[in-house]
């Protein structure tokens, strides 16, 4: 005779995601705790924080392509200048926003700084087709020059 497994009944939170958040959302405002899924509200809480670093390490390496387009990429730099300004804005700006919501990220932006260069480089090198060798594996500018609105790698005359 086989021993019986039985099987974990499907939770809310297997079933119908939004309605598991809804009525924990409303558990958590009552004040009641007796009946919280809090296996699965952890596992969300901490999602939450993976997320936001996902977010923020995205935004950065982003910024370093476009400023390594600004600084290097001289045959495109004219007819691309107004479109790689815009997009280096928007990315400073939604870095800011992850900052000031969560400033307990800096030092995490500051730690992935290098990372993200090298990734933000290996994505300018592919599009540009620049040699490797002409653009320098170690970040050729700061975290805090690629953070400051007024700063770009390369002005127009």
């Amino acid at each position: 005779m086989q021993p019986q497994v039985k099987a974990k009944p499907k939770s809310l939170y297997d079933t119908d995601y939004q309605l598991w958040i809804d009525g924990t959302v409303a558990q958590l405002k009552s004040g009641d705790f007796s009946d919280l899924d809090v296996e699965n509200l952890i596992e969300e809480v901490e999602s939450l924080g993976r997320s936001q670093k996902h977010a923020i390490s995205s935004y950065l390496l982003r910024l370093c392509e476009h400023l390594l387009k600004f600084k290097y990429w001289e045959s495109e730099r004219e007819s691309c200048f107004r479109g790689w300004d815009v997009e280096i804005a928007h990315f400073r700006l939604q870095i800011q926003e992850y900052l000031d919501a969560s400033p307990s990220l800096k030092p995490f932006l500051k730690d992935n700084f290098r990372k993200q260069y090298n990734n933000g480089r290996k994505l300018f090198l592919k599009a540009s087709r620049l040699h490797s060798s002409l653009i320098s594996e170690e970040p050729d500018f700061t975290l805090e020059q690629a953070l400051d609105e007024n700063w770009l790698p390369w002005q127009p005359e």
